[in-house]
């Protein structure tokens, strides 16, 4: 049986929404979603992400349209390392994780990988960083700090650079609040066989 949610955030920083379906297993994720949004300009946005074990990024693909334009990117992690479009990036080397701007979903793979939602812990890790609308890839080095455990999850602290946020994230370690970009409107649980 799979255990899949929709989840759909109210993404202040874009002055729009995305909604995601999320498959969330002991060890892997995958998702679909979508995301609208009216700042830096008006855009639509549709991703697919998949993690190996221990919610390592093997793939996600994106495409971003807006005002005459269609950008597509496709960021892959092998063992032989990192690609952005077929073109290999070995200053991402050191990441595991992709890290899509803009959305709330993809602090869940470092949170869940480091268990930062059940308990103590501060991690720093290198990310392949996709800026929206625009789709370029960059590193970003990220940290990540288990606050403290509350009823309903956990709260994590998000630093990168000058910038700081305090996520809560739920018992799964999916965002809930990340003040500054958005907050979960709606949260479904669907069960198929």
């Amino acid at each position: 049986m799979t255990d899949e949610r929709v989840l759909t955030w109210q993404v202040t920083e874009s002055g729009g929404q995305e909604t995601s379906w999320v498959e969330l297993g002991a060890s892997r994720l995958s998702a679909r979603g979508e995301a609208l949004g009216t700042s830096p300009r008006s855009y639509r946005l549709t991703y697919q992400l998949e993690t190996a074990e221990e919610f390592v990024t093997t793939r996600l693909r994106v495409v971003a349209q807006g005002a005459g334009e269609t950008r597509r990117l496709d960021l892959r992690r092998t063992a032989e390392g990192w690609t952005v479009d077929g073109v290999p990036r070995p200053d991402l080397a050191d990441a595991l994780d992709c890290d899509l701007g803009l959305s709330p979903l993809t602090n869940t793979m470092p949170i869940r990988r480091h268990g930062l939602h059940e308990g103590p812990g501060r991690h720093r890790f290198l990310m392949a960083f996709v800026a929206v609308p625009e789709l370029v890839v960059h590193p970003s080095v990220q940290t990540y700090t288990h606050l403290e455990t509350t009823p309903d999850g956990a709260r994590v602290r998000y630093e990168s650079g000058d910038f700081a946020s305090d996520l809560s994230v739920d018992c799964d370690g999916l965002v809930v609040d990340y003040p500054q970009l958005g907050t979960r409107i709606r949260a479904e649980r669907t069960q198929y066989r």
